[in-house]
């Protein structure tokens, strides 16, 4: 009980960073609003706290994000080795994301030497297997009055686990029109794709960025360029959060049936990206909670929803981030649960109750930011 009463002065900022239906809940034994369940509190207080720390630590990297990456246009060489041209320091690194090619695979020397081994009649020569396609360009897009700062944590995690042609872009946080925002994202991921020697992309948005990378997919046929969008915290369905920022004209096209969000409704029939939606039950900013999640009958969905993480942890909780490297790679993430799969049988059968649903995918032990596919 001490510690309850500790934790009452900041009640009433939890009510104002979280949603009003958790907030609002009551009991009979205690007359403190929403301590009902102590985990629950817990859950609340912790997200509140990560929300405030991960505000003043932006805060601190913010004027770093201001100004556009830096892009070199790489010669022949580089392209074959898969680099981007980025500054040097942003976490590229061309060993292990070399695009395939005849000639890059190997030396002509050493072709020369394979051909004559095998017309030799060696059988004990290896067979050598096709690499693997690289993967694609990551692009990543902040959200309303943000930029590339808000990535940084992210961005480190994709570098450490082989995703390193990624690239941060800026927008204006004077753009007031997502479609015109959606048309510059198109020429910038059409310079990404000549510069890296890729077709596609996969697409990483948090909040408005979400929206318009979507409506760039949707509505100017950038289905042809985007292979998976992800998309953190976006309203996809409206929000109405904040009624007094209506004044700034890109706010009320993110409103429920405004004109953009009408259009995105609209059939999408034959469209080729697959969508990754994480929402989160405690983001402040989607009113109602729901519309974060993309349900449309013509696109190709995935709704993953996220425990115990506000609106400002999506892009930077390692356990989003764990989530977001499984949903560019799906391949890789089936490969990991099914051999996952004996492992936990195992301990099921020794005992240990896991307690992890069919549905669920396993998170780091981070406390909070479990997953949950909805």
């Amino acid at each position: 009980m001490q510690v309850t009463r500790a934790l009452e002065p900041i009640l009433p900022i939890c009510r104002r960073l979280l949603p009003k239906r958790l907030t609002d809940l009551s009991t009979p034994f205690l007359s403190t609003p929403f301590l009902s369940a102590p985990f629950l509190n817990a859950t609340l207080l912790k997200a509140t706290a990560l929300e405030i720390a991960i505000l003043a630590g932006h805060l601190v990297l913010y004027p770093s994000g201001i100004v556009q990456e830096r892009r070199d246009r790489p010669g022949p060489s580089d392209r074959r080795h898969g680099t981007t041209g980025d500054t040097p320091g942003h976490g590229e690194s061309a060993a292990a994301t070399a695009p395939h090619s005849p000639t890059a695979s190997a030396p002509p020397t050493a072709s020369v030497a394979s051909a004559t081994s095998a017309s030799a009649g060696t059988p004990d020569a290896p067979a050598r297997l096709p690499a693997p396609p690289p993967a694609p360009p990551v692009v990543l897009l902040h959200g309303f009055i943000d930029n590339r700062s808000v990535f940084v944590l992210l961005r480190r995690s994709l570098a450490q686990h082989g995703r390193h042609r990624v690239e941060s872009l800026n927008y204006s946080p004077l753009t007031c029109d997502i479609r015109s925002a959606a048309e510059l994202l198109g020429r910038h991921i059409e310079e990404i794709c000549e510069r890296a020697g890729a077709d596609r992309v996969d697409i990483v948005g948090h909040s408005l960025g979400g929206l318009i990378a979507r409506y760039y997919v949707q509505r100017l046929g950038g289905d042809t360029r985007v292979r998976t969008l992800v998309t953190l915290g976006t309203p996809h369905e409206g929000t109405r959060v904040a009624p007094l920022a209506n004044a700034h004209p890109i706010v009320r096209q993110m409103r429920p049936g405004s004109a953009v969000i009408e259009e995105l409704a609209l059939p999408a029939s034959g469209c080729r990206t697959r969508f990754v939606s994480f929402w989160s039950d405690l983001d402040h900013l989607m009113v109602p909670l729901e519309t974060a999640r993309l349900d449309h009958p013509d696109l190709v969905t995935e709704n993953v929803q996220v425990s115990g993480v506000g609106h400002l942890a999506l892009p930077v909780h390692p356990a989003v981030a764990t989530g977001i490297r499984r949903a560019l790679d799906p391949e890789d993430a089936v490969e990991e649960r099914v051999t996952a799969a004996p492992r936990a049988a195992s301990e099921a059968a020794s005992g240990a109750a896991s307690g992890v649903p069919s549905t669920a995918v396993p998170a780091p032990a981070v406390g909070a930011g479990g997953l949950t596919v909805a």
